[in-house]
């Protein structure tokens, strides 16, 4: 099995080191970076003025998604940059960005589970959802999947510094092939994705099917329940654009057997965009542009104030 950081950030080093477009490559790259960059920022700023938006809890899930989903893409250009400037880093420097992409990209998709979860109580559970989405849950929810996907992080620190003596060198390129050696990391790295991953999947399904279930009865409302499961299902489209993301390595390694170095490039150059980039890019339309409640004061703030802004409403059908 491929490794499964190497097909997140990481992944930068090896597809534009070698690559004489890369100057090209780099604005595609970075252009849609900052537009996500700003979008994030207008939304972020958005779920701050209104007071309802910081008390409900669907918005304070779509908040902490923005967030980590933010914090990624910015490690990724982080890592980028350095390939394409092929700069050397100290590995404790190297291995803080390692640790803190691990950490995001896992908590990323933990985060999907919660949404999917609040979404199965809202339509499932409706007369419950105050009670149990309040707010202390749900803060409490974020200390679980932090602690869950700090696990595989703290573990590889543990074992970098107690039993790994195969770095000697103090520069080098940042990445996981080039840090962790041994072959313990490539073994936790695939059980941490296989447990996450099958974990998350379970959830999604689980909510998915639930929704339909209930969406069926004559005391649902139907309007609602559609909708609710549409959300849940791009959860599974997004996760399923993570997932696709494991098998980067191995359709790295396939080109370069198979094809010249120049299309190896440009195949992983394509994969990392539509792979690592886009999937983060299906946060705002999920949740910010669907909401009509979100989505009106959103384009206000986008537009730099331009245009009307329609009451604040929440409903329980996003």
């Amino acid at each position: 099995m491929s490794n499964f950081n190497e097909s997140k950030p990481n992944l930068t080093q090896t597809l534009f080191l070698m690559d004489q477009d890369a100057p090209m490559k780099a604005v595609l790259f970075v252009t849609p970076c900052i537009i996500f960059f700003y979008v994030n920022g207008v939304m972020l700023f958005t779920l701050r003025k209104k007071t309802v938006f910081q008390e409900t809890s669907r918005y304070i899930l779509f908040g902490h998604m923005l967030c980590v989903d933010t914090l990624n893409i910015f490690m990724s250009v982080v890592l980028y940059i350095c390939a394409v400037s092929r700069l050397l880093i100290m590995k404790n420097v190297c291995l803080v960005l390692l640790f803190a992409t691990t950490t995001l990209f896992q908590v990323s998709i933990l985060n999907l589970a919660l949404m999917s979860l609040e979404r199965y109580v809202a339509i499932c559970i409706p007369l419950r959802h105050t009670e149990i989405t309040n707010f202390e849950r749900t803060h409490i929810a974020f200390g679980v999947v932090w602690t869950m996907g700090l696990i595989q992080s703290m573990s590889e620190l543990i074992i970098f510094y107690s039993i790994d003596n195969t770095n000697t060198a103090m520069n080098f390129f940042c990445s996981r092939t080039t840090l962790f050696r041994l072959q313990i990391y490539k073994k936790l790295d695939i059980a941490f994705t296989c447990i996450f991953f099958v974990l998350v999947s379970f959830v999604i399904i689980f909510t998915y099917a639930s929704i339909s279930a209930v969406a069926k009865t004559a005391s649902c409302d139907k309007a609602s329940a559609k909708k609710a499961n549409k959300t849940v299902l791009l959860h599974l489209i997004q996760l399923g654009l993570g997932a696709a993301s494991i098998l980067v390595g191995v359709i790295q390694e396939a080109m370069y057997v198979f094809t010249d170095l120049a299309t190896a490039v440009n195949v992983m150059y394509f994969c990392f965009l539509v792979f690592i980039i886009f999937p983060k890019c299906l946060s705002p339309l999920i949740y910010g542009l669907r909401d009509q409640a979100f989505s009106s004061l959103f384009k206000y703030y986008f537009t730099f104030g331009k245009g009307k802004v329609k009451p604040v409403i929440i409903e329980q059908n996003v």
